[in-house]
């Protein structure tokens, strides 16, 4: 009878704990201390968050990069180019240096004015030598005889100069190092002028 109520006993105080035990699991979990589960779904949405940031920023600087390309190939076409040997010259009227007066062309002499023995005056012509480059016209004729040995462009003083080793000459009328002609200077005709000359390769005077 003893042993009856005993047992009795135990199992109310065991169901009690249980009981209690339960009931404190989910007040645990109602109050947010239980760790939380995260789901893929979860996940998706802030890992997307932070791509498409960088996607567009790609996007972006593939379609600035495109746009620099087309406006460089714009700037540097050439309709014709090649090399040549240049000299040097200033033809202002003076008399300096077997000057001959004014350039054929009808525009005073000035820096980015070159004579060349056939191209149609005031052609736009640009000139690069070891990495430097000047855009000029024609605007005299020129070089005489020497062209016939492979010089066809006359370069003023200053483009000369600059080309040569990137200084000013010591005057307009010298260019001040000793040196009368480039070799291997590269051309690249823009736009033909509407001035008396022929169009294409150069020829001599």
């Amino acid at each position: 009878m003893h042993q009856r109520a005993l047992n009795v006993a135990l199992t109310a105080v065991t169901g009690s704990c249980l009981a209690g035990m339960m009931v404190a699991g989910v007040a645990a979990a109602s109050d947010g201390s239980a760790p939380k589960q995260t789901t893929l779904e979860a996940e998706a949405p802030a890992a997307a968050k932070h791509s498409t940031p960088k996607k567009a920023e790609k996007v972006e600087k593939k379609s600035e990069s495109r746009s620099s390309a087309k406006k460089s190939d714009k700037d540097s076409k050439a309709i014709l180019s090649g090399r040549t040997t240049a000299s040097y010259f200033w033809d202002d009227g003076s008399g300096v240096n077997g000057d001959t007066g004014a350039p054929a062309g009808g525009t005073p002499m000035q820096k980015g004015l070159f004579a060349s023995p056939s191209w149609p005056l005031h052609t736009k012509v640009k000139v690069t030598y070891k990495g430097r480059s000047v855009v000029g016209f024609i605007g005299d004729r020129g070089p005489g005889a020497p062209s016939h040995n492979g010089v066809m462009l006359d370069l003023d003083t200053y483009t000369f100069r600059y080309l040569l080793d990137g200084e000013k000459p010591s005057s307009k009328y010298e260019a001040g190092t000793g040196e009368g002609h480039i070799s291997g200077v590269r051309y690249e005709v823009l736009k033909w002028g509407s001035g008396p000359g022929t169009k294409g390769a150069p020829e001599p005077l």
